[in-house]
């Protein structure tokens, strides 16, 4: 294996739940029935899928882009006021890795300025060799194309890399691009199609990094 490719929300941030927050917190504010329902469906989706999702729950005459310029605004005020949260177990497998002859990237369905963004505050650029993001593929996740763009930046073969994910449509979309899928849930638990797409399914990134260690060590 040569290769280990991270998703970012979920995985490197606690993000995930906060969007929800976000989004929950808009959608009482206009008074719209069953959000919790819809966003665990958009998890993992660039805006272009998302969009979709939320049209079917709510209509075509949807104001999404309004709706998504609130979300962001509350998400944005709620990381200025109390910072990034980042998982635990983040900057220990990220030094590992930079001393390990893998090689590194972010493959997210978030669009590339938040992406930079959340990694600038966090001072974790200098870890990713390449950024792949939500915004430079028409189709994210569960679609394989963008861990297969990053596998192609990063001058490997999908089955040579490992993609760490958190969400079903995370590992839908690396499964099907042909890499080892590394589970690490965060919001939504495996259920038994989780459980035949991934490698393996660990509980956190601590446990991750000692399966790489293994891996490593062990010679494949």
């Amino acid at each position: 294996m040569k290769a280990v490719i991270f998703d970012m929300d979920g995985v490197l941030f606690d993000t995930e739940a906060l969007c929800m927050q976000a989004w929950m917190a808009v959608a009482e504010k206009w008074g719209l029935p069953g959000m919790e329902e819809v966003f665990p469906q958009v998890i993992g989706l660039n805006r272009n899928d998302s969009r979709q999702i939320v049209f079917r729950a709510y209509g075509e005459d949807f104001d999404y882009p309004l709706f998504r310029e609130q979300t962001g605004a509350w998400f944005q005020d709620y990381v200025e006021k109390n910072g990034l949260p980042v998982k635990p177990g983040v900057r220990e497998i990220l030094e590992w890795l930079k001393a390990s002859p893998y090689k590194v990237g972010l493959a997210s369905s978030t669009g590339e300025g938040a992406v930079r963004s959340h990694l600038e505050q966090t001072g974790l650029s200098e870890y990713f060799s390449i950024l792949v993001t939500g915004d430079m593929v028409e189709h994210s996740k569960p679609q394989p194309d963008i861990y297969l763009l990053a596998c192609e930046r990063l001058g490997v073969e999908p089955g040579e890399a490992y993609a760490i994910e958190d969400s079903p449509n995370g590992i839908r979309s690396a499964s099907s691009a042909g890499m080892r899928t590394v589970m690490v849930p965060d919001m939504i638990q495996p259920d038994e199609e989780m459980r035949r797409l991934s490698y393996i399914i660990l509980g956190d990134l601590t446990q991750a990094l000692a399966f790489l260690k293994q891996k490593t060590e062990g010679g494949n």
